[in-house]
């Protein structure tokens, strides 16, 4: 069972699905970790780069009176880089008290902005609330960080706040990057934003829609050799149909080897058919002679002559086995040829089953034997013609053949969702629970010389329930066989269900 389940290729491909689910969740779940740290390190960076400027300008500002006209523009431009706004603030001095978040000066910028554009700049950094933080910066002498949009809401700028005491004025160095622009980090954006994310799940995706056109394929080719295979068991499929239907370069040499397997099934069915009517004609004419030789010496010899007509009655006897042989294993033959060419056809089984039974009816009258049928209607099987009813011939002409007389053999007809049980009861002896396995050998017989089932009347060849089986196993079903509890043996012939549309 494990190693069916090993060689199952939809629990295969359930595994790759839930390989295919689990694998993003588990990298993205890492990656946007790493992403996530690597965030946290550029911001540090950052951090540290800003507050190294605010001390490379300490100096600077120590030197610089604030009564003065300040232009602070060619200090900053020593720092400043690309894709970086650096700003610098100053607050005059006043009382805790009275300090407003309004009262900043813009006294430099790199790159640098022209005189008109600084009202501009500072009213929005008042909107934005970033007056109110250099306020609170300088008061609490803490360096401080945040983050907000441009106007347009398209990009997030990162800006950096850092306080400088100088001669006891405050001044305020912020510093602004476009968020996206570090590393390529996911900063200021969620991480599936990202252009790696973006590119890996479009692999990602174009690798799952592969996997699934080539399972796809796989099982269309697989369903189109089904189809073939079920147009060949009806009877339906011209030769080198797998070749013809096949629509895979990768499949065509096993879609050659089924045609020439097809092909050669044929070819030995034929041959076999051929050798059994052969077989068959070979073996009567000389039989057929020596009946003929016989009857003028069967008339010659005297009437009292004892030892001579017993050794006649021998002869007759074995030539009889022996034409009853021969018949049987020509009927074995053209059964096998059957199983490998015939079609598989849709056949209802309770008709076969009453054809079967009309036919041992005249059997059962004159041993007094009653046949009860209770079959079910619309129950059908795939069947080669011929197999069924030689297989339901054999199991009635046993279960006569054992029934003692004024007993009754049962027939009972009923099916389940995809299965059909066919079962023959009879009321005899039954057979000894240690030889109950081999009445499927071939030539194995239980039939005791005298008494029920004896059956002197009818030359046996011990092929009967192998010939059963054989024929039963070939449609995909199976035989089963016990004593009954009370009295009797019972046949069972298990058979795939085919629903009739």
């Amino acid at each position: 069972m494990l190693r069916r389940l090993a060689a199952s290729l939809t629990l295969k491909l359930v595994a790759l699905i839930g390989l295919f689910v689990a694998l993003p969740i588990v990298l993205y779940g890492q990656f946007e970790s790493a992403d996530s740290q690597m965030r946290n390190l550029v911001t540090r960076a950052i951090q540290d780069r800003s507050a190294l400027i605010a001390e490379a300008l300490a100096p600077v500002l120590r030197e610089t009176d604030p009564a003065a006209p300040m232009n602070m523009n060619r200090e900053l431009e020593k720092y400043a880089s690309s894709g970086t706004v650096l700003k610098l603030m100053y607050q005059p001095p006043t009382p805790p008290a009275a300090r407003s978040a309004s009262r900043f000066f813009l006294v430099g910028s790199a790159p640098p902005l022209a005189p008109e554009a600084v009202t501009a700049e500072l009213e929005e950094l008042s909107q934005r609330g970033l007056l109110q933080r250099l306020s609170e910066a300088c008061t609490w002498n803490a360096s401080d960080e945040m983050r907000y949009r441009r106007a347009d809401g398209t990009v997030e700028l990162l800006t950096s706040i850092i306080p400088i005491r100088a001669r006891g004025n405050c001044w305020i160095l912020t510093t602004t990057h476009v968020a996206s622009d570090f590393l390529n980090t996911s900063i200021g954006r969620p991480y599936w934003e990202t252009r790696e994310v973006r590119i890996a799940a479009a692999i990602y995706l174009a690798g799952a829609l592969l996997a699934v056109l080539v399972a796809l394929g796989i099982r269309l080719s697989l369903r189109r050799f089904r189809n073939v295979a079920d147009e060949i068991a009806l009877g339906r499929a011209a030769d080198a149909t797998f070749v013809e239907r096949n629509t895979v370069p990768e499949l065509s040499g096993v879609a050659r080897d089924f045609d020439r397997l097809v092909h050669e099934l044929r070819r030995v069915s034929r041959e076999i058919r051929q050798s059994a009517e052969d077989n068959a004609h070979a073996f009567k004419t000389p039989l057929a002679a020596v009946q003929s030789a016989l009857r003028p010496v069967h008339r010659a010899v005297p009437e009292g002559d004892q030892r001579a007509r017993r050794a006649l009655e021998i002869v007759d006897s074995s030539l009889a086995r022996l034409l009853g042989l021969v018949n049987a294993a020509q009927r074995h033959d053209m059964g096998t040829a059957d199983m490998i060419d015939a079609p598989r056809l849709p056949t209802e089984l309770a008709p076969v089953v009453e054809e079967a039974a009309r036919q041992v009816q005249e059997i059962a009258a004159a041993r007094e034997i009653r046949l009860v049928l209770k079959l079910a209607r619309g129950i059908a099987v795939r069947s080669a013609a011929g197999m069924l009813e030689a297989a339901l011939q054999a199991v009635l002409e046993n279960a006569i053949s054992f029934s003692p007389g004024g007993t009754t053999v049962a027939v009972s007809l009923h099916a389940s969702t995809d299965a059909v049980e066919l079962t023959i009861e009879d009321e005899g002896p039954g057979i000894d629970p240690e030889k109950i396995e081999r009445v499927f050998e071939r030539y194995f017989s239980s039939r005791p010389d005298d008494g029920i089932g004896s059956d002197r009347s009818v030359k046996h060849s011990g092929l009967g329930l192998w010939i059963v089986r054989r024929n039963v196993e070939a449609l995909g079903g199976q035989v089963k066989v016990a004593n009954r509890p009370s009295r009797g043996f019972s046949v069972t012939m298990v058979l795939p269900r085919f629903v009739i549309h």
